[in-house]
């Protein structure tokens, strides 16, 4: 499976990111060591969308807190750059992709991504991964 995570990103080319305690949505939580992976800088703490594609090096689920129902799956994620985005390519590109059953990569990706404003990490479809390689 591959995966895209939208989350704050302080190093735009860093050789290395690392996530803590990353909320999991769409299959997330079954991230593991070389899994493919996107990385989006979080537009709502000042990034620019789609920046990054990598190799999963290591994942750790967290645990859950006791006493807490319905807790949304973490994991603490490192991710290894293979390659720097080409294109820009985030909210505004997606925004117009909203008929959420027209089978499209992008609408997947808006769906999963944008819907809701939080961060996450997400497992997308074999399209999706084929449609943002081509940012590349």
């Amino acid at each position: 499976m591959t995966f895209a995570i939208k989350a704050k990103v302080t190093d735009l080319l860093a050789e290395t990111f690392a996530f803590s305690a990353q909320k999991t949505m769409y299959g997330g939580k079954r991230v593991a060591k070389g899994d493919v992976i996107f990385v989006f800088a979080s537009e709502n703490e000042g990034g620019a969308g789609l920046i990054a594609s990598g190799i999963v090096t290591s994942s750790k689920s967290i645990p859950e807190k006791r006493g807490i129902p319905r807790q949304t799956p973490r994991v603490s994620i490192t991710i290894k750059r293979s390659a720097l985005a080409k294109h820009p390519f985030g909210r505004n590109e997606l925004k117009r992709f909203c008929d959420w059953n027209d089978g499209r990569p992008e609408t997947e990706l808006n769906f999963k991504f944008y819907r809701q404003a939080t961060n996450k990490l997400a497992g997308i479809s074999d399209e999706a991964a084929a449609f943002l390689h081509g940012f590349f």
